[in-house]
Formats: C-alpha cells, structure tokens, sequence
C-alpha cells in the first residue's frame, strides 16, 4: 500500500507536469493593477480594507513580488510590482504546479513590518520593508546553501530552508528590516539530492514550534520524516535534530493547533495527521485522517478550520481537529480551484489559493461552519508562480 500510494503520488505530478497552460504573460489581476517590472511599485498606502496580499512570481528571469490591495469584499486588485533582485527555481522534474515543492517560500512578520522572499534560482534571500500596499529597503543576502525554498520566523529569529543537495538550514537575526546571518547556525538535513532538487525528494518546509523552542523540517520521500532540532539561547540549532518518522508518507506542510499539536499535510496517503510534539523533539500520538483526494501538500489553520490544498485534484479540502487532536473531514471538496492549487494564505475571514499551473489566485470567503464560498480570482500572474503571504 506504501509504495501504491506514492505511485498515485507521483502520477498526479507527471499529469500536472504535462498540463500546463500557455504562458499568458503578466495581467493586470482584474485590470487595475500596473504593467511588471516596477522595482519600486505603485500603490495608495492602504488598501480600502487596510489589507494587503502579496504573491511570488518565481520567474526563473527573474522574480518579482505582486502587491494587491484586499477590498472589504475579499476581492483583490494590483498595487505594485517589485523586483526581488534574484531569480525563481524549478525543481524536478519541471512541473508549472509546484515549481518550489514547498510551503513557506514567502514570509510575513508583522512585528517587524518585513516581508522575506526566497530567490531559488540565485541561491539568496531578499527582504522588504512593508509600508502599507508599498516595499521598500529592498536588501539581498545569500541563502547559506542551494534553492532555498521555505523561511520560517519566531520573534527576531529566522530560518531558511535551502532543499538542494544534501540540504540545510541557515539562521539568520532581523536587524532593522535586514537579516544578519548567525554564524555556526547552519545545518544540514544529510539528504542524497541534487540541485536542483527533485520534486518529492526535498524537503518541504520549515517552522518555529509555538514556543520557539524547536526547529521542524518535513523531508517528504527523502526518508518520510520530520526533523526536529533544539534551538539553542544564541540562535543557533542542536548539532543534529531528532529524526521522526511520518506516520504515513511524504510529509509536506504543517501548521500547529492552538493546543500546540503539530499538524501534518501527508501528500502519500492525502491525508491531516497530528502529533504530540515532546520537549525532546520526539513526536508521538499520531491522529490521521484522509480527505480522499491526490496529493495533500498545503495547510492551513483558519478561524479554527483546517484547509488543505489537493494539487492533483485541483480542489481544497477541510478538516476539524478535536482537542484531543483527532482530525475529522468536514468537506472532501469544500471547493474546487483552478488547475494546481499549491500554497495559501488568510486575510481576515478570506482565503486565497494560488494556483500554479494557470497563473490565478482564487479567493474564498470562510463562513461560520467552515464552508468557503468564492469571491473570484486574479489572473495573468505567471504559471510557476509560488509563495503567498498576507498582513
């Protein structure tokens, strides 16, 4: 059954590989945005909500971030362009869906007002000052090893996951609305892979624990395990982390319930598994449950409900998780996407799920009982495009 369901697994990749779409070039999202190319954007301040959504194009010429202003409504219309000073990557074996195969690879820390944005194809992280629906200060620094794919931030402390070769992580301290690299902070993950790395066989994301006190790092089919290291008072992370094995395979995404159990998108069996995450790195107690769809790589917790991407059945799924942590569907279908939905973000009671292969990003309102109705769509980004963040 292990090895059936990664066949599924990497079937729904290959189809997705060979169904993308015609590159439409850049769109004016729903025609009132401006043309690409503006490193230094446009934009009024503030959207008519005071929200705003940004999205990674990923281009492997050269990566851009898209501003939208969220209106009071959940619709999203184009503030500004910015240039990121690097370039996207394209894993293997090149599908349009998932070009990063991570979740995480655009960051939002509202603390700072920094936006931090990762160039796979230049091998570095780029940082922006956020004011308003406008980036500024934009600053360059080196990735500390090959594709970074996913960044994760607690407090002043940030981590960036590079997913190529061996694979590693690298600390870094936000000073002012710049990161310092810390030095001695990089890890590796010990992974057999290449850069750039294959599609299922890197790693998938990085996260804080609640506390900050453990770093997570899912490494989908390279093992099926989820690494946890200690962060130490300096910054820096345990010489080696605690190697847990999923409970059932390819673990991608995670986020944590408020009872601080990590929750796990497991692409293999498509399926929300939650663990008890011990104070040494060990998990324990897995709680499963399938939405009966392909490829389960996204997740995210909203408003108490739990959303998951299903990238080969281009749809979004829900789930509840009891206090005990035991997931139950809510919806195998709560609403159908545009082809290869991947990463996802919340703005106040909206949800919105870019898609890959056609460029889009399609908006949902999240009701009280956790059904999604949609508000529409942004085209015209590029297919390929990947990493979503909001305020």
């Amino acid at each position: 059954m292990r090895h059936a369901t990664l066949l599924v697994l990497v079937a729904a990749v290959a189809a997705l590989a060979g169904a993308g779409a015609a590159y439409p070039g850049h769109g004016h999202g729903n025609g009132q945005g401006h043309g690409r190319g503006h490193e230094r954007g446009h934009g009024n301040g503030h959207g008519r909500s005071g929200s705003v959504v940004w999205a990674q194009t990923n281009e492997l010429s050269g990566n851009q971030i898209v501003v939208f202003d969220r209106a009071d409504d959940g619709s999203l219309s184009q503030a500004g362009v910015y240039a990121t000073g690097g370039n996207g990557g394209a894993a293997d074996p090149g599908t349009e869906s998932d070009r990063l195969a991570s979740q995480g690879s655009l960051a939002y820390d509202a603390r700072h007002s920094l936006l931090i944005a990762v160039n796979a194809g230049s091998d570095t992280v780029t940082t922006f000052k956020v004011h308003g629906d406008r980036l500024q200060g934009r600053k360059v620094v080196p990735s500390g090893g090959q594709f970074p794919a996913s960044v994760a931030v607690h407090g002043r402390l940030v981590y960036v996951l590079n997913s190529g070769g061996a694979g590693t992580v690298q600390g870094y301290w936000i000073r002012g609305h710049h990161l310092r690299p810390i030095a001695g902070s990089a890890r590796t993950l010990g992974l057999a892979n290449t850069n750039p790395p294959n599609f299922l066989a890197s790693p998938g994301q990085v996260g804080f624990s609640p506390n900050g006190r453990k770093l997570l790092v899912t490494t989908k089919m390279s093992g099926s395990t989820i690494d946890v290291f200690r962060v130490r008072h300096d910054g820096t992370l345990s010489t080696t982390p605690v190697v847990n094995a999923s409970a059932t395979p390819v673990p991608f995404a995670f986020t944590f319930t408020p009872q601080g159990r990590l929750a796990s998108g497991e692409a293999g069996a498509s399926s929300l598994t939650t663990y008890a995450l011990g104070a040494d790195g060990t998990l324990s107690d897995p709680r499963s449950a399938s939405d009966g769809q392909t490829a389960l790589c996204w997740i995210l917790r909203v408003h108490g409900f739990y959303y998951v991407s299903n990238t080969g059945s281009n749809n979004l799924s829900s789930f509840t998780v009891g206090s005990d942590g035991t997931p139950s569907l809510l919806a195998a279908v709560a609403a159908p996407t545009s082809p290869g939905p991947i990463d996802l973000t919340a703005s106040g009671r909206y949800l919105y799920a870019q898609t890959g292969i056609t460029g889009t990003i399609d908006g949902f309102r999240v009701n009280a009982d956790g059904s999604l109705t949609s508000v529409g769509s942004v085209t015209g980004l590029p297919p390929g495009q990947e990493g979503i963040a909001s305020n």
